[in-house]
């Protein structure tokens, strides 16, 4: 893996307390997938980053390698990697994602 890619995957995830690597921007996914997750941030008002892998290929590329997750999107908490949308999705409907988020001491207020 490039160093400077890694370099700056963990620069991101050390400088945000919550960042998604996304296809597309939080306000123009460019997959369903990305869409969902932002949905469910969006929905419990969770300020997050995100990065458009689409705009970088080595990102695109890097963020797989280094989270050993083959699938975009990718969320990070506190540094943490959380998951993808399937394991973002099911957690929110159970309710660990927002627990899990406030444990993290990142802030929720979810959309009545």
């Amino acid at each position: 893996m490039d160093e400077t890619v890694a370099a700056r995957i963990k620069q991101e995830i050390g400088d945000n307390h919550v960042v998604l690597f996304m296809k597309g921007t939080p306000v123009f996914p460019q997959c369903g997938f990305s869409a969902a997750v932002v949905q469910i941030l969006s929905h419990l008002n969770v300020k997050f980053k995100g990065i458009d892998v689409l705009q970088d290929p080595g990102i695109r590329q890097g963020i797989k390698d280094f989270s050993n997750w083959p699938t975009i999107p990718q969320l990070y908490v506190k540094g943490e990697f959380v998951g993808g949308c399937d394991i973002i999705r099911e957690m929110f409907q159970t309710g660990e994602l927002s627990e899990f988020l406030q444990t993290n001491g990142i802030d929720i207020k979810p959309a009545a």
